[in-house]
């Protein structure tokens, strides 16, 4: 799985014309990954303010806005990918384009959960 975490203000630095080229170049990405085969998903998330947080006390879910992280940035997008090593894994996400802007994360995935449907 690779990670790009952002906030408001990067993606907020970006002056439009600069977004347009930004997105024409992460949708050049990803179809370039999705023909190969080795992308089976890229997802964008809602701005942090849009989250919320579940916790269950004694029974009881309790929903609250959230999340509230100790951190300037939150988890922005993510990519689903199946690939034969770690290496291949690091050569693709040093092709995001957003990894100029900002670090993008690699973490394996050992195992899925019964009833995924990918």
């Amino acid at each position: 799985m690779i990670i790009i975490y952002g906030n408001a203000e990067l993606w907020e630095s970006f002056p439009p014309e600069e977004t347009e080229k930004a997105i024409a170049a992460q949708d050049a990405f990803n179809r370039k990954y999705a023909e190969t085969g080795e992308l089976l998903g890229a997802y964008g998330t809602a701005d942090a303010a849009e989250a919320k947080v579940v916790r269950v006390r004694e029974g009881v879910p309790v929903v609250t806005d959230g999340p509230y992280l100790e951190a300037k940035e939150y988890l922005a997008s993510w990519y689903l990918i199946d690939v034969p090593s770690e290496q291949r894994a690091l050569e693709i996400a040093a092709e995001i384009p957003f990894a100029a802007q900002n670090a993008v994360e690699v973490w394996p995935v050992p195992h899925e959960a019964p009833g995924n449907k990918l």
